[in-house]
């Protein structure tokens, strides 16, 4: 006769026997979780928000309460109203440097984005050497005060080497920044030089972000490289240049230390552009109140200029499906 062994009985209960997935984390585990990423991303966060309140927002809010107060520094501010920004509506120096400060914007944003937009599908479409691109972006690595100083010895009218070159051509020597004539553009032109690289390096990034077989196709199409430009490349670039020409823009309206290096405002107030007239209001003569309200035309114009090149270019959609 024989005796069937048996087994011990099995401890493990039917739902631990048909799978050996973990139980899923309950809600209050996973709220934790987030709290711990979401700690951790503040912390991280935290010195560039501490940077942006003391060095940007602070400052706003302040030179809005200046701009309507007269203060010089040596006495509490005194609260006038609108008296500053009814000055500033009937002070000609005022719209004189805002004219002059527009045709600055518009040399520099002309000449500086079709410049950078041709040096980048030069680099996109003939070569993608890094060593190239780092000798486009150099003048960029040089300060504005550094660039000003060496192209005013460069364009001196008696002992600079562009007038030496002029003259050894049997040309008459040419102010570039003593005549009321030549100094914005010359500036602007400055200006031009040692932006366009990065301005160039920007659009480069966007180039790359396009598909090379439209290209191709194109190609095969017969297309020649004109046309794949206005048919391509422009259309599928435009949100990067929109974007671009933001920046550039604002930038523009900003110029200051060109001017403060190089004509310090003349000839004639020929280079007094918006900036440097705020700074003389503020630091020369001491007027904070009047300069804080220039300050804030200053700042809603670049928030309207912005806000309507955003709309017309579009810069928040693509035309890549």
């Amino acid at each position: 006769m024989t005796v069937a062994s048996s087994s011990p009985p099995s401890r493990l209960s039917p739902r631990d026997v048909e799978g050996t997935a973990p139980k899923p984390r309950s809600g209050r585990k996973r709220a934790r979780d987030g709290g711990g990423d979401g700690a951790l991303a503040a912390l991280f966060i935290a010195p560039a928000m501490l940077g942006f309140l003391v060095f940007l927002f602070w400052p706003t809010l302040r030179g809005i309460y200046l701009s309507f107060t007269r203060f010089n520094l040596l006495t509490p501010a005194e609260w006038v109203g609108l008296d500053n920004y009814r000055r500033m509506v009937n002070d000609p120096i005022f719209w004189d440097s805002l004219k002059v400060t527009v045709e600055y914007v518009f040399i520099n944003i002309g000449v500086q984005t079709v410049s950078a937009l041709a040096i980048a599908v030069l680099l996109q479409r003939l070569t993608q050497s890094a060593v190239l691109r780092g000798v486009v972006l150099t003048p960029y690595l040089m300060s504005n005060v550094v660039a000003g100083i060496v192209w005013l010895w460069m364009l001196d009218t008696q002992l600079g080497i562009g007038n030496e070159i002029i003259a050894g051509l049997g040309f008459d020597r040419v102010p570039f920044l003593a005549d009321e004539t030549w100094a914005i553009p010359t500036i602007a032109l400055i200006n031009v030089w040692r932006h366009v690289g990065y301005t160039a390096l920007l659009l480069f990034a966007g180039l790359q972000a396009i598909p090379n077989d439209m290209y191709e196709a194109a190609k095969v199409d017969g297309a020649s490289e004109w046309r794949m430009f206005w048919r391509i490349t422009m259309p599928l670039l435009r949100p990067v240049l929109a974007v671009v020409l933001i920046m550039t823009v604002i930038g523009s309206f900003q110029v200051f230390d060109t001017v403060a290096v190089t004509t310090n405002g003349g000839p004639a107030n020929a280079t007094n552009v918006l900036q440097f007239y705020i700074y003389g209001s503020a630091f020369g003569r001491f007027q904070f109140g009047y300069a804080s309200a220039m300050s804030v035309a200053l700042l809603a114009v670049l928030s309207a200029i912005t806000i309507l090149q955003y709309r017309l270019t579009r810069a928040g959609q693509t035309d890549l499906g």
